[in-house]
């Protein structure tokens, strides 16, 4: 089993205190099986979250270049119903984005009710590459953390189960990936000149990274940091956490499906019987 390293409170992080190459016990071979296993269950788990309508799920992927979002979204959510999950991705603020308060084009896309929404990249963009490539100063930054933690309580207080995942990789780990990617031609689309310039100031993305989720840790919208050095053991770390954060509601959401489905029948009757009496 893997386990990813949950942060639910507000508190100082060194990101050099985790391994990303932690892997535990789990192997390659095995974890293929296992998770297939869990994104079925989580696959029932969602069509329990998508018919009792009293939650929503928000999943909050964050990562450096190459950090594995996207392998993340193919592998995890795989067995997904698509009826009931969409993925919101952020890049660069369009000029109508930009003219509003950071966060107007990120509410949008919170899921409603019986829905699961994934972000691919987040509003934590506004306190990371901002914040680096200095386009915001410190008091802006602090601001836009509490911004954030006001936000995303209004939405857990709405219903919404809130799980964001750092997706945590080695400097020699991404040139890695980066260099991967120039050889296979089907994967170099992916690149960009941008990804090695970024690369360069990756003791400042580090350090944003750890302000970010040490100022916004939650009970209610709790940061996840997934050793990802490993696919395999970032996928199985991820899927299981999620697994068990849904299946802590299951419950709750069969009792709302009992009660909906004896509301059913009690109209279902009352029906036939106004049809007999005329």
């Amino acid at each position: 089993m893997a386990n990813a390293i949950k942060i639910d409170k507000p508190q100082k992080i060194r990101l050099k205190d985790y391994d990303p190459n932690e892997k535990g016990k789990t192997n390659k071979e095995s974890s293929e099986a296992e998770i297939q296993s869990l994104s079925e269950e989580i696959n029932q788990l969602q069509d329990l979250l998508y018919a009792a309508q009293t939650h929503s799920v928000l999943i909050v992927l964050q990562a450096p270049d190459t950090g594995g979002k996207d392998g993340t979204i193919t592998h995890v959510m795989a067995a997904v119903n698509p009826l009931g999950c969409s993925v919101a991705s952020f890049k660069v603020p369009s000029t109508l984005e930009a003219s509003h308060d950071f966060l107007w084009r990120i509410h949008q896309q919170t899921p409603g009710k019986g829905n699961m929404t994934i972000f691919n990249r987040s509003h934590y963009e506004d306190v990371l590459v901002t914040k680096v490539h200095g386009l915001i100063d410190e008091k802006t930054c602090k601001k836009r953390y509490d911004h954030i933690k006001n936000f995303e309580a209004m939405l857990a207080d709405s219903n919404t189960i809130i799980m964001k995942f750092y997706l945590m990789i080695s400097k020699d780990e991404q040139e890695k990936r980066l260099k991967a990617r120039e050889a296979d031609p089907s994967k170099a689309w992916k690149l960009s000149a941008g990804d090695w310039k970024e690369r360069e100031l990756w003791d400042k993305y580090m350090g944003a990274y750890e302000d970010a989720i040490g100022a916004t840790a939650a009970p209610n919208a709790p940061w996840y940091i997934i050793p990802g050095n490993y696919k395999w053991y970032r996928n199985l770390a991820i899927a299981t956490t999620i697994r068990d954060t849904l299946a802590a509601y299951k419950g709750e959401w069969e009792d709302a499906l009992k009660k909906i489905g004896e509301e059913r029948l009690k109209e279902l009757k009352e029906a036939r019987a106004g049809s007999d009496r005329a």
